[in-house]
């Protein structure tokens, strides 16, 4: 059993304020979430209970010019929320915080919320996943003439393993276009695109150190997948690259001593793509894992781990900080901020959602490989009508297989026009974006069938960004149980309204958040009797 209060040994006497000392209720509570100024932490010598001072005079002996002291068991520093995170985040980056507004896919994550976001010393990605190269490709002009190289900015690279082509597109630009930063996300194995993009442009300075001119921020939730990220590239593609010409000889021999990532987002159960694990379970081994890989490999610099996923009030984001992230990224909750893609009447449902309003469904852009996302379910059919798609997709092997009477039903609740007209404008797609996939499906009628059943499932998001009222049913939001929990949290407060949600409020108050937590726990650990009302924080309009 350990000590009693009144056996614990002071380091020095406290004395000197006009201020009293707070032992407990509301002044306890507000001395300790004045988290910006030190706070002493002293001894009542008649109860032996611990409070709070601030001000004051620090002694090491108890005689202070006839004024009364108290016993002084610690001082805690000031302490802010740029400081929650590992600091060569932001050095390296330039951001104010250590924090990341993820890449919401079909431009959610817009031009406007980036630039937002960087201006608010946050760092935005684009949400390029989706979208045609020309729309990605207008987005990155946009970015590079608002924010340049002056504030920190990147952009959405998702693997796509049924369009690789438009995926080295994407990649090739982000390189002629100067996009130091890209999030790498839904891969479950390296690609060539991926692979170039991060060799692209690293040389080796004059102590023997390598410099990269691209950082990829890898979305991973799953320790093998992490770990191809946390290696030196696959000897395979580094000479298919440099075979292609897309990497010089210099790059291929430095990328051995690098691995392809050095940001490692560990993303818990989110909205889209997760596979829902819990982050108290998921962050140590993958925190774990980085510092053996680095050790394996040599590498000159240490990864920095993140944390994603059901970060939506202050005390997950103190808890993920806790975990030891290096920074967290938030998704879910800013798809409801004013600079969002997201149309009003979407943000409006997500403003309503609880936190058991999600469910998982099929993924368009991995739909025959049996990939699921999270999504919203209040308000909304989209999830079980996207999965009797893919029921249907798993049982037939053609459209002409599957019994009339479903067929007619498939028109009529889900698709709302005939198969054929579906048809007509999926050919039009993809004549466009990628004209092998119809060549494809001319030989082979089960994908066919994936082709009209992924137009589905492709254009319900974009039914929600454009707030098409008459498909309302058929809205596809991604969202993870993140979204409700803020919801409770900002109800009664300015936040509760969706058009007071600003990207920019919404971390200052998770991160003002988290930090009045942080001191909340450092204070019970050294022994001060919290009340409950320290653990909780209230919304408000902060810069």
């Amino acid at each position: 059993m350990g000590p009693t209060m009144a056996q614990l040994e002071s380091v020095g006497f406290w004395g000197g304020s006009s201020r009293s000392p707070a032992f407990e209720g509301a002044e306890l509570v507000r001395l300790a979430q004045r988290i910006r100024e030190p706070v002493h932490v002293i001894r009542d010598p008649a109860s032996g209970r611990l409070g709070l001072a601030h001000s004051g005079h620090l002694r090491m002996n108890s005689q202070a010019n006839g004024s009364p002291t108290l016993p002084l068991m610690a001082t805690l520093p000031a302490l802010y929320p740029e400081w929650l995170g590992d600091r060569s985040f932001s050095e390296l980056y330039g951001t104010r915080f250590p924090y990341v507004v993820g890449a919401m896919a079909n431009g959610i994550a817009t031009v406007e919320l980036v630039v937002a976001a960087a201006r608010s010393g946050l760092l935005g990605f684009f949400g390029a996943a989706g979208l045609s190269f020309d729309r990605v490709q207008a987005a990155v002009t946009e970015l590079n003439a608002q924010l340049g190289s002056e504030l920190p900015w990147g952009a959405n690279l998702i693997h796509s393993p049924t369009e690789p082509e438009l995926e080295q597109r994407v990649a090739a630009m982000y390189i002629e276009q100067g996009v130091r930063l890209v999030s790498a996300s839904a891969y479950m194995e390296l690609s060539p695109a991926i692979v170039h993009y991060a060799l692209s442009g690293i040389t080796e300075g004059p102590a023997g150190e390598i410099d990269r001119r691209h950082h990829v921020f890898a979305k991973v939730s799953r320790p093998e997948v992490a770990a191809q990220f946390m290696s030196p590239a696959p000897a395979r593609i580094v000479e298919r690259l440099l075979a292609d010409g897309r990497i010089t000889r210099v790059e291929a021999e430095l990328a051995k001593r690098v691995p392809i990532a050095e940001d490692i987002t560990v993303e818990s159960d989110s909205g889209g793509h997760t596979d829902n694990r819990p982050l108290g379970s998921l962050f140590p081994i993958i925190a774990r894992a980085a510092v053996e890989y680095q050790e394996r490999f040599a590498y000159s610099r240490r990864f920095r781990v993140g944390a994603a996923g059901g970060l939506g009030t202050p005390a997950a984001v103190a808890a993920a900080f806790g975990l030891g992230a290096a920074y967290v990224l938030t998704g879910s909750v800013n798809q409801c901020a004013v600079e969002s893609g997201l149309s009003e009447e979407g943000r409006v449902m997500l403003c309503g959602a609880g936190v058991s309003d999600m469910m998982m469904a099929p993924a368009a852009d991995m739909f025959e490989m049996g990939v699921k996302l999270q999504v919203l379910k209040r308000g909304t059919l989209f999830g079980p009508r996207a999965i009797k798609l893919y029921e249907l997709y798993r049982n037939y092997d053609s459209l002409e297989a599957i019994p009339a009477e479903t067929k007619t039903k498939l028109e009529r609740d889900i698709f709302g026009q005939s198969v054929d007209s579906v048809w007509t404008e999926v050919e039009q797609f993809f004549s466009k974006r990628e004209p092998k996939q119809l060549e494809r499906a001319s030989r082979d009628a089960k994908h066919r069938m994936a082709l009209i059943f992924r137009w589905y499932l492709g254009l319900s998001s974009r039914w929600a960004i454009a707030g098409n009222s008459e498909r309302r049913s058929d809205y596809q939001i991604w969202c993870g149980p993140a979204m409700g929990a803020f919801n409770d949290w900002v109800r009664g407060s300015e936040l509760e309204s969706a058009q007071s949600r600003t990207v920019s409020q919404i971390a200052l108050n998770l991160l003002e958040g988290a930090a009045v937590l942080t001191r909340a726990h450092q204070l019970r650990t050294y022994g001060v009797a919290t009340p409950p009302e320290l653990f909780q924080f209230h919304p408000r309009q902060l810069s």
